[in-house]
């Protein structure tokens, strides 16, 4: 159980009076950075503005209370915002909060399993692939609030998106184009002057003021969603059905694998930054909690954000005293502040989220891929990006996966092979192999297996084969690390045509989980201990024996 103790009660032990004011300083500066972004990112994702901040109140604290990180800051990210968008349109919110709950319970079934260290066998050519495929829909998605387009909802499909922006193009509002673009302006040019202040709160503060002062005609928060509340979230128990559930598992589970990535991915930069080691399975625990009530308070799925997490290292947050100080303030805000909050034109939030975007995409690391990368991880990392754009996140990930894996087991398959050792008699032989062979009666064939024995390398050992003269075939498994039952039973066959033939079969060298699986067939029992060798020679020895007695 010490493996998925909360790293907050880790830390309090020697927990200083300084520290705490840092912790502080950090969680005020690391909220006023998250409260554009937590509402810019509801927005997008089809929700209203309060359930962003519901969310990094709510996720981030139970994150930070529960999390196996000293450093990780929780809340709603950009990864999200696709299958949110997707599931609110086909399920509505309803729908959302069950996915979300599920997604929670899954991560902590992983957490509790000990999972943590096994997210770390999701391919790198996947991630990249549908980190860049976000960040493309999520630019697309950002098109009618940035250029102000008069049309209605925009459609979750990629294609319907840009079919119904090429329809509406004429609409274009310049006023809110002009603040977009100048919105994206501060964003680029703000962080050369400064890094005290994010850029985009600026941007925002900006923006709106110039909105109000000259009336400029620009769609706002408020007159888009009307007046925002200012109320404290209440738990709701959504309306579910079996089958709602049934349909909702594999985007939960989607969302829990996301969420597993991308949050033990930020503690893997952030313990780079600290110099600490984060729990993994912890990690995946307080993840859990965080959606679980996220989703009962009417928040939306969340993650640890590796942008609010570097800033939080970066004032001085050592603890997870910052993480639950921005959710304080950010509940502040909330309580006190959330009205101005319709001021805020869409177009600049809308500029915001580009920006998030942008930043997303690694496209130097992608197309690196694509043109050093073996030709079948650049088929998986193109297809993965393809499939994020044009269908949807779950179904990029589980094709993603499913062929990483059947390319991962060609490959183990391609380097496990089944070679005979040649004999005096064969005219192609080498001197320094005749020597080898030249006390090997010819009653006896020697065979080498290297690589793993599994199912997709099974059929390998049909190449072991016999002539009429062979009394004892001689199995060397010195480079065999693992075997499975496929091959097991391929093992069974060769053993019964050896049966037939009358042929002994001995066995050179088996490592531990080769024999271990052995032993547990039944097959050591059926071959017999005595034609189990320690090494070739002896092996040799022992066939040679057996074609005297």
């Amino acid at each position: 159980m010490e493996s998925l103790k909360p790293k907050l009660f880790e830390v309090l032990h020697n927990y200083s009076k300084e520290q705490l004011i840092k912790d502080i300083i950090s969680g005020i500066i690391v909220a006023i950075i998250a409260l554009p972004l937590s509402i810019a990112l509801a927005i997008a994702s089809g929700v209203t503005p309060e359930c962003g901040l519901y969310t990094a109140i709510i996720a981030g604290f139970f994150i930070s209370f529960f999390g196996g990180s000293r450093v990780q800051i929780g809340g709603p990210t950009a990864a999200f915002v696709l299958i949110i968008y997707g599931i609110v349109a086909e399920y509505g919110l309803d729908g959302l909060t069950v996915a979300t709950i599920l997604a929670g319970i899954f991560l902590i079934i992983m957490g509790i399993c000990h999972f943590g260290s096994l997210i770390k066998y999701i391919p790198y050519t996947i991630t990249t692939g549908f980190t860049c495929g976000i960040g493309v829909s999520l630019l697309v998605g950002q098109v009618k609030d940035f250029l102000g387009l008069d049309m209605g909802a925009v459609p979750s499909e990629f294609l319907s998106k840009i079919s119904a922006y090429a329809a509406h193009i004429t609409t274009v509002n310049v006023s809110a184009l002009a603040v977009g673009i100048l919105a994206i302006a501060i964003l680029i040019v703000w962080p050369k002057i400064t890094d005290k202040l994010p850029g985009s709160l600026i941007a925002i503060i900006a923006t709106t003021i110039l909105v109000k002062v000259t009336g400029l005609h620009v769609n706002t928060i408020g007159s888009v969603y009307g007046e925002l509340s200012s109320a404290l979230p209440h738990p709701t128990i959504p309306a579910v059905t079996m089958g709602m559930i049934q349909k909702l598992i594999s985007p939960a589970f989607t969302i829990a694998i996301l969420a597993g990535i991308e949050s033990l991915l930020s503690c893997v930069v952030s313990d780079g930054m600290i110099g600490d080691k984060h729990n993994s399975n912890a990690e995946l625990i307080g993840q859990g909690l965080g959606n679980i009530f996220s989703g009962l308070f009417g928040g939306i799925p969340a993650t640890g954000a590796i942008a609010r997490t570097a800033a939080n290292v970066k004032n001085g947050g050592r603890t997870p005293i910052a993480g639950i100080v921005h959710s304080i303030t950010l509940l502040i805000i909330l309580l006190v502040l959330m009205p101005l909050a319709a001021l805020i034109p869409m177009t600049t939030l809308a500029a915001v989220l580009i920006m998030v975007a942008w930043n997303m995409c690694d496209w130097s690391a992608f197309f690196k891929l694509v043109k050093t990368a073996p030709k079948s991880d650049s088929i998986v990392l193109i297809g993965t990006f393809l499939l994020t754009v044009i269908f949807d996140l779950v179904i990029a990930i589980e094709v993603g996966i499913v062929v990483s894996s059947l390319l991962f087991m060609k490959r183990m398959a391609e380097v496990t092979d089944v070679t005979g050792w040649k004999y005096i008699e064969e005219p192609d032989v080498t001197d320094g192999e005749a020597e080898k062979m030249l006390s090997l009666s010819k009653h006896i064939r020697v065979f080498e297996i290297s690589g793993p024995m599994f199912f997709a390398a099974a059929d390998r050992l049909t190449a072991i084969d016999s002539k009429q003269f062979t009394k004892v075939v001689i199995i060397r498994m010195r480079s065999v690390p693992a075997i499975d039952a496929s091959a097991m039973h391929s093992l069974h066959s060769l053993a019964d045509r050896a049966e037939r033939k009358k042929i002994r079969l001995v066995f050179s060298h088996v490592n531990e989980q080769p024999l271990s699986v052995m032993k547990k067939d039944g097959f050591f029992d059926r071959i017999g201990a005595n034609n189990f060798r320690s090494d070739i020679i002896d092996a040799i020895d022992y066939a040679e024996h057996c074609l005297q007695s």
